[in-house]
């Protein structure tokens, strides 16, 4: 079996050439005792975080060009500098078994470099903390929000999103965490480090996990009983529970077979059951439909930047080109979702994104298409001590800075229409 260390290099290595992070908890699953896997993600996230820097550092210490061989020897400083200078291991610990996992990988001319970049980190290491300025977002990251951020709000953005987040879960019986925080809008906030499945009532059904930027779209529907909802990129279900503990008549949909087995079976566990569930492209949904909703929920998908906290390593994977990839397919839906929204129908259009150009971009080059349709003013559904999260337009726009004083939050975009005038 792999060390967590030799784990911790495999994941590190897939998630910066370009595999999915998301799948962190699968490889730590199968490859991994449960003992090991706070220490891993721990490693990986701490790592991500402070890349800017480490890099940096690495910079001036390593003057000659590294070879194509030379990769994984780099992941190894990545790693291992950062345990040095963040995690307060033991020098000898951490130099002796990254040089070994790269003489064992590679040879014993790659396991001395590591071992000597590795040495001259430990020996300035105070010198290496007292100068690091808790730089995160690399300068392509900084390009990516300068569309819609000024500077200094990029760089408020920047800190807080250094921020390790809590655990926010929905509970169908708000008392039932007599230890969580109750934040505005009723969702709890714990500080719990451990298996989620080990928290009381998990079995039983009786919450979920939600964040709580997540979980605002549907609070701003008020009283849904009886509606017919029709939950676009529903997977992996925390709002399309929502909706069905509201009592509206929910149809949900996903492109994805997966996505939609793991809905099934969360839905499963609080027994809660949608009207339908489909699996099909939305757009093709959309353009072929015969039916009609009072509320459209629309998910849509997007670059999910405003996940960072949880997901450091969008600020050194996600593009302007994937930006504007997703805007077009926001585009695709948009286009397209008038048809089955029934007249004087709800159309509410939320993402997970930092990016102007996949929220009031994308409302805008809606309405410019559908002028009978008007803006739900979210203002009266926020409570007064939240009024920094609503736009003059009235729309809901999320930074990772608000909610500071109860730890932050993820960024998100909300935004209500209203079919006919």
């Amino acid at each position: 079996m792999n060390s967590p260390r030799e784990i911790a290099l495999q994941i590190l290595q897939s998630t910066l050439e370009g595999s999915a992070f998301a799948a962190l908890p699968q490889t730590l699953q199968t490859k991994s005792d449960n003992d090991d896997n706070a220490f891993i993600t721990m490693l990986v996230l701490t790592s991500l975080r402070h890349l800017v820097y480490i890099r940096k550092i690495l910079k001036k210490l390593i003057t000659q060009k590294l070879s194509r061989q030379n990769t994984l020897a780099q992941y190894a400083l990545f790693l291992g500098a950062t345990e040095l200078l963040y995690m307060h291991t033991p020098d000898y610990a951490v130099i002796d078994s990254y040089v070994t996992i790269i003489k064992t990988r590679t040879n014993r001319y790659i396991g001395g470099f590591v071992n000597a970049v590795l040495r001259r980190i430990s020996l300035s290491k105070n010198e290496f903390i007292s100068a690091d300025k808790g730089e995160f977002f690399p300068q392509s990251f900084r390009t990516v929000l300068r569309h819609s951020y000024s500077t200094k709000t990029i760089a408020a953005i920047e800190k807080a999103s250094q921020l390790e987040p809590c655990l926010d879960i929905t509970s169908i019986s708000p008392s039932f965490f007599a230890d969580g925080t109750i934040l505005p809008l009723g969702t709890i906030r714990l500080f719990h480090k451990g298996k989620i499945s080990s928290l009381p009532g998990y079995s039983k059904g009786t919450w979920w996990v939600q964040d709580f930027s997540a979980s605002l779209p549907v609070k701003m529907l008020g009283d849904i009983a009886g509606k017919k909802v029709l939950d676009l990129c529903a997977a992996p279900g925390g709002k399309t529970a929502q909706l069905l503990c509201g009592k509206a008549l929910v149809s949900c949909l996903d492109i994805s077979h997966e996505r939609l087995t793991i809905l099934k079976e969360n839905l499963a566990r609080l027994h809660l059951k949608p009207q339908q569930i489909i699996c099909q492209d939305g757009p093709s949904f959309l353009e072929q439909s015969s039916q009609q909703f009072d509320i459209v929920l629309l998910d849509a998908p997007c670059s999910a930047t405003g996940t960072l906290r949880r997901h450091p390593e969008i600020v050194h994977t996600k593009t302007a080109d994937d930006i504007a990839k997703q805007s077009a397919l926001q585009k695709r839906f948009l286009d397209t979702v008038d048809r089955v929204i029934a007249p004087q129908g709800l159309l509410l259009y939320c993402t997970c994104s930092l990016c102007h150009e996949e929220g009031e971009e994308q409302i805008a080059y809606f309405l410019r298409n559908n002028p009978t349709y008007q803006i739900v003013n979210l203002q009266p559904q926020i409570p007064a001590n939240l009024s920094e999260i609503v736009t003059s337009e009235g729309f809901i726009r999320i930074l990772p800075q608000h909610l500071l004083s109860f730890g932050g939050a993820d960024g998100f975009f909300i935004a209500c229409l209203k079919k006919g005038k």
